[in-house]
């Protein structure tokens, strides 16, 4: 699972939905970040809510970084690194991130907005990549029944090995980080992006409350 593109047109289903679901993630998405800053300007967020938050955040960005390092998108399945424990690190990795910021402002309804557009976006995304890694790659219904979609697992599904030479083994059982791939993927922006919200909590709201009083 790549999480990085969406994948290539297999069937007219998969294509209607891919083309609904970009359609509602741009609007879904400025509509929960103009929630998030409303509820940013409504209360002060906690410090201590902001520090516990950063148990999610960086776990999140940490295993987005260290998966995009393993996918080669469209190319082979990827069954190596974080993708031996579940099958889509990447949406794991946005899910904890996401959850992280809704603690750090303590708003139901930054997570009720945040879950609602996982639901309605992720959830159908990832069934429609599923399809296309189904149709594509033959050993997918095996790395399927081996690995969990989001709840990792607490050893690595390996890949069976008969059928395969000594070496081939060996390198699909370990696999090796790609620094490269990871800059391919500009994954470097999640932390670009997670660093921005953090300047926000702590420094916008008194930044708009100075504006305030200037202007009275």
């Amino acid at each position: 699972m790549t999480g990085h593109d969406s994948p290539p047109k297999s069937h007219p289903t998969q294509w209607r939905w891919e083309k609904v679901a970009r359609r509602m993630r741009v609007p879904l998405g400025f509509a929960t970040a103009g929630l998030y800053l409303f509820e940013l300007w409504r209360h002060q967020p906690m410090p201590a809510a902001i520090a516990w938050s950063l148990a999610l955040v960086l776990p999140g960005l940490w295993l987005r970084g260290y998966a995009a390092g393993y996918v080669k998108k469209n190319r082979e399945l990827t069954q190596t690194g974080p993708y031996a424990y579940v099958r889509n690190p990447l949406y794991l990795g946005s899910i904890l991130i996401a959850a992280g910021f809704a603690v750090a402002l303590l708003s139901w309804a930054v997570a009720l907005a945040l879950a609602s557009m996982f639901l309605l976006i992720y959830v159908p995304v990832i069934a429609s990549e599923e399809s296309f890694l189904r149709a594509t790659f033959p050993e997918f219904e095996d790395y399927r029944r081996r690995v969990p979609r989001l709840i990792p697992r607490l050893t690595p599904g390996r890949p069976p090995v008969a059928g395969q030479g000594a070496g081939d083994s060996s390198e699909r059982a370990s696999g090796n980080f790609s620094f490269a791939l990871y800059l391919r993927h500009r994954e470097y922006n999640a932390a670009i992006g997670a660093t921005l919200l953090y300047l926000s909590l702590l420094l916008l709201r008194p930044v708009l409350k100075s504006l305030e009083h200037g202007l009275r």
